[in-house]
């Protein structure tokens, strides 16, 4: 925060501040200038930066697990950064892409979005309001209720966050748009992204990916508490807006229960969701990339967050994830053993339908995570290992040299139409998949049926008659 407190002795009201103070907010933000440059730069190189993890493992706080469903390529992303923008704050999001290259959004997603929130944070604060705050004497703020203009600081630091969410969300989707070789038209992503600082969570998500809290009650029971909304079609305030744009909102006759947003001149392209990034042949009839953004102070009964896309929530409820969490053997495996669950509830609940990809993030507050001789003394393998689980996917991180070389237009191309070395990774992982999948799964993979949700139910066919009617 910095401490310039000093206050020129030759003022008797205390409103002159002294040249040493003003040398040192000048030379503050000079410092901070150049730390956020260095650490912008660094972010060119991802996968080196420490304390960020985004593949099947664990890290002090928190443990990370993702499995690809029978759809095709695994499209689910993931990430907990610590030490994110100072050392108490973590951030963390799980991001489910969809459409032909939706894989490819929700890395895109993944690697860029974390770092426009830390851009938006600081610019916020170089300012000025932070400096000039720390350059006046805080006892007698403190002495007021520690507020300034009736705001507490609680909502002062919840501003700042929601404006930097708002912004950088905004700013992501825009680069989407704008990217020279992703076609993001008929291809997006969810996300839901959660920075703990302190005793702060402050949440932003769109889509249908979600995040829970498992704290205890007054009775040491444990219990879920759902800290984000699952913004589908069939909202009200959602299904207003997408309506008062002209896009039409219903569900298909063989699948009541999922509502979608369809273009109003075509049936296509049944998006199962009312915000996300990318889809932009249905930004101008009413979907949107704004987030939902909340905060929420912990208590000491808060024991863990679950952050997880629709592909868990689809078979578990709120109660069951946070029992099956809280149960875990160690701390470590209980993403993977959460994963185990729900693709078990797949093959029972919906044995005709193909799973969808499921990713899950668990985070400790109390900022503490298994030691790896705890695990070994239970004979239980450590997320790091390499052979931790024979779901474990591959991905390039460095750069997006993996992303297809597309042409810009509004035509839609099929997969294998993108770029080869982006189909050589894919076949990585499909034969990595298809290589260590048990025998049960093996048996339940000859079950052929239809998807029980998709994002999308088809690409857009885009009649020429009905678009010039």
């Amino acid at each position: 925060m910095g401490g310039c407190v000093s206050v020129s002795s030759g003022s008797n009201n205390g409103d002159r501040v002294s040249s040493s103070c003003l040398n040192s907010r000048s030379n503050a933000r000079r410092r901070k200038k150049r730390s956020l440059s260095g650490r912008i730069t660094s972010l060119q190189h991802l996968s080196h930066i420490p304390n960020r993890i985004f593949t099947n493992g664990k890290s002090k706080t928190s443990c990370i697990f993702t499995q690809q469903g029978r759809k095709g390529v695994n499209q689910d992303a993931m990430l907990v950064w610590e030490d994110f923008d100072s050392e108490d704050a973590i951030f963390c999001g799980i991001f489910d892409g969809h459409g032909p290259h939706g894989h490819l959004v929700s890395r895109k997603v993944r690697d860029t979005l974390p770092s426009k929130l830390l851009s938006f944070l600081h610019s916020q604060e170089s300012k000025g309001n932070r400096s000039s705050i720390n350059c006046f004497n805080r006892k007698s703020k403190l002495d007021q209720g520690n507020s300034e203009g009736g705001i507490s600081t609680e909502d002062q630091l919840s501003s700042k966050w929601k404006e930097a969410f708002l912004k950088s969300y905004k700013s992501m989707d825009k680069e989407l748009r704008s990217h020279p070789s992703l076609d993001c038209f008929c291809s997006g992503s969810t996300a839901v992204t959660i920075v703990k600082q302190g005793l702060i969570l402050f949440m932003g998500s769109i889509g249908d990916s979600r995040a829970i809290l498992g704290s205890r009650d007054n009775n040491n029971t444990m219990v879920a508490v759902q800290l984000t909304v699952d913004l589908k079609p069939d909202l009200p305030k959602e299904a207003e807006r997408i309506k008062r744009c002209r896009g039409r909102v219903f569900a298909l006759q063989d699948e009541p229960e999922v509502c979608r947003v369809w273009l109003p001149f075509d049936d296509a392209p049944g998006l199962a969701m009312a915000r996300a990034f990318g889809d932009f042949c249905l930004k101008d009839y009413g979907v949107i990339s704004i987030p939902e953004f909340s905060h929420r102070v912990l208590t000491e009964m808060d024991q863990f967050v679950v952050l997880a896309s629709d592909g868990v929530w689809d078979v578990l409820s709120n109660e069951e994830v946070v029992e099956i969490v809280s149960t875990a053997p160690t701390r470590s495996s209980a993403a993977r053993i959460l994963v185990d669950a729900a693709a078990r509830e797949w093959k029972l609940k919906y044995p005709t339908s193909k799973m969808d990809d499921c990713a899950v993030v668990c985070m400790y507050l109390d900022g503490k995570m298994d030691n790896e001789s705890d695990l070994e003394d239970q004979g239980i393998c450590v997320a790091t290992n390499p052979n931790y689980s024979s779901f474990t996917a591959t991905e390039s991180d460095e750069g997006h040299n993996s992303e297809p070389t597309l042409r810009r237009n509004y035509t839609v191309r099929s997969a294998e139409d993108s770029d080869p070395n982006n189909r050589i990774q894919i076949e990585i992982e499909e034969k990595q998949n298809a290589v260590n999948a048990t025998s049960e799964d093996q048996n339940w993979s000859g079950l052929e049926g239809v998807t029980r949700v998709n994002s999308l139910v088809q690409l857009p066919r885009f009649s020429g008659e009905k678009l010039n009617s």
